[in-house]
């Protein structure tokens, strides 16, 4: 929105704006220049020109944060870090007392800067004043004078950042991140996968002021030599760290990795390098190197000593990062191959979906379950247990083998089947909590589809008619399993319409932080009775991509059942399984 009494028309100043502009900036005492709604430089006076060390024909038309505004090393600010720029942007007065512009020699000013909105009469426009003591200095390259203050300040955040993550690639960018460009122009981290091959999964570089990967430079590397005195050969084997620089490759190379290292250096013209090991509490996991290029200190012994704080330290990180993601691995693949395939049975049509939650976040024990019953029922199930790490994946298994040993040898209402489920798993499996819908889908001597279930705490299943008419079925509904494991449950029973389609879903469908259940509740009926006309795989696969919440950091757990016409059906009926009745 625009100031009161602004308005914005876009384009240069006109001729009579533009020299009462100058003749304004000329007035003031100070250096001041002028930047239009985008924070492009319209007019800067003499004493701005003499104070930046720019002349004007550098400074107008240039964006004023990309051309001037500097970290404290010399590195380019990011513009959502720019409290001048937003100001700008808002149109309204700022103020900040101490930041760096980089003139035009390349030097850094210290400057405090006011900025204040105003009116060049057909267009919005910002008016910025400079105050210096007008001292420039080179820009200071922060890996070889970090104080000991700054030292301890890096190594607390290495820690914090690492360990506040458990992805590993996660962790690695994180990093990169810190390291450069406050050590190094280079950062390559070279890893040792579970088979002893060593892999460069990272070769990043500060390039004016931006982060980029060079993929060219990464991907598999030679074995590590045992006996190899060269830098990374010693770092990989754990033995020591070292400083490198290109001469250290030029004679015949001992290894293929000697190969790898020279052309490293040759490709990224770093002067110098220090490599350390990064161990875990195991086993050495890998090398971190970091490499300078447009710096021109090179490394000391005494940058080896924070280089080797910050791998033992990024070492206990991926030490951890790594068994979590492999006890995650572990569990989502148990619990893949538990989950089973759908039968084909009183010509009902089904499909299924399980998806793990996103990034990092922990396994649980979502599931679904369908098998045909020796009386010709279909038997369906939907649940979750309670947890979320390789314990709720090993109870959900439990939990699916006793109900389908119990519904199989015992032709009862689900309400007795899930109260004896409950019983056992409180006394016999290593199971806390958790939720189920067990129903059971008959056909009737007129031949209609008849769902009878009950529900132990679980989210209530959906019916959708081929109409786009949806409602829950809420009734049956009981306490989740391992509350109250002797309390009698109730069952409920509907006529599944031919044509309609019957949800069952786990809660990370319609779950999300900060908003109610209700919410989610009303969002999945709204979009399945939109979808209700779908081939069945559609339907799934169109909810899923528009009902599950974007934030969601839950498993997802569905099952469909699609009811076929009522001819269908009757057929259906006719063909029983041996041993039913």
């Amino acid at each position: 929105m625009d100031p009161p009494g602004v308005h914005r028309t876009g384009g240069r100043p006109s001729g009579d704006v533009r020299e009462a502009l100058a003749s304004v900036l000329d007035a003031l005492r100070c250096a001041a220049y002028v930047t239009d709604e985008q924070g492009c430089i319209v007019g800067a006076n003499v004493r701005a020109q003499q104070l930046l060390a720019r002349p004007a024909a550098q400074l107008l038309g240039r964006d004023a944060h990309d051309l001037l505004h500097r970290g404290r090393h010399g590195e380019r600010m990011p513009r959502t870090q720019c409290s001048m720029r937003e100001a700008i942007h808002a149109g309204r007065t700022a103020q900040k007392a101490e930041e760096w512009f980089e003139r035009g020699d390349g030097s850094l000013l210290r400057v405090a800067w006011t900025v204040a909105p105003c009116d060049l009469g057909d267009r919005f426009a910002s008016l910025v004043l400079l105050h210096s003591d007008g001292a420039a200095e080179r820009p200071e390259r922060p890996g070889a004078r970090l104080s000991e203050l700054e030292r301890l300040a890096l190594l607390a955040e290495t820690t914090s950042r690492l360990t506040s993550t458990l992805d590993v690639e996660e962790a690695l960018r994180r990093l990169v991140r810190l390291v450069a460009p406050r050590l190094a122009d280079w950062v390559v981290i070279d890893l040792i996968t579970e088979h002893d091959e060593v892999r460069r999964v990272t070769v990043a570089h500060m390039d004016d002021g931006a982060l980029t990967y060079r993929e060219d430079l990464q991907g598999p590397m030679p074995p590590v030599p045992e006996e190899s005195p060269m830098p990374l050969s010693r770092a990989l084997r754990g033995v020591a760290s070292a400083l490198a620089g290109p001469e250290t490759y030029h004679g015949p190379p001992d290894s293929g990795i000697a190969v790898e290292q020279r052309r490293l250096f040759e490709e990224t013209g770093m002067h110098s390098a220090a490599i350390a090991p990064i161990r875990g509490l195991r086993e050495v996991l890998g090398a971190l190197t970091l490499g300078r290029s447009a710096q021109p200190e090179p490394f000391t012994a005494a940058d080896i000593t924070l280089l080797e704080d910050i791998t033992r330290r990024a070492g206990l990180a991926l030490d951890n990062a790594r068994l979590y993601q492999r006890q995650r691995t572990v569990a989502e693949t148990m619990q893949r191959h538990l989950l089973p395939q759908l039968p084909h049975g009183l010509g009902l049509e089904m499909t299924a979906r399980y998806l793990p939650a996103p990034d990092a976040s922990d396994v649980g024990g979502d599931w679904y379950d369908a098998f045909t019953l020796t009386d010709g029922a279909m038997a369906l199930a939907i649940g979750d247990v309670v947890g979320h790490d390789l314990d709720a994946a090993s109870g959900m298994a439990q939990l699916r083998n006793m109900l389908r040993a119990y519904a199989w040898s015992q032709q009862r209402p689900p309400s007795e089947i899930v109260q004896q489920l409950d019983q056992a798993s409180v006394r016999i499996a290593e199971v806390s909590m958790a939720t189920l819908v067990f129903a059971r889908a008959t056909v009737t001597d007129d031949g209609r589809c008849e769902l009878s279930w009950t529900n132990a705490g679980h989210p209530p299943p959906l019916l959708i008619t081929h109409d786009g008419v949806a409602r829950y079925l809420t009734e049956g509904h009981g306490l989740l399993l391992g509350v109250v494991p002797d309390q009698a449950r109730a069952d409920a029973t509907t006529v599944l319409p031919p044509g309609s389609t019957l949800l069952l879903y786990t809660d990370g469908l319609i779950e999300s932080p900060g908003k109610s259940i209700d919410d989610g509740l009303r969002r999945l009926n709204r979009h399945a009775a939109s979808l209700a006309h779908r081939p069945l795989e559609s339907f799934t696969d169109q909810l899923l991509a528009r009902a599950r919440p974007p934030d969601n950091d839950d498993d997802v757990a569905l099952l469909a059942v699609r009811i076929p016409p009522a001819a269908s059906l009757a057929d259906a009926k006719l063909l029983r399984p041996y041993g039913a009745r």
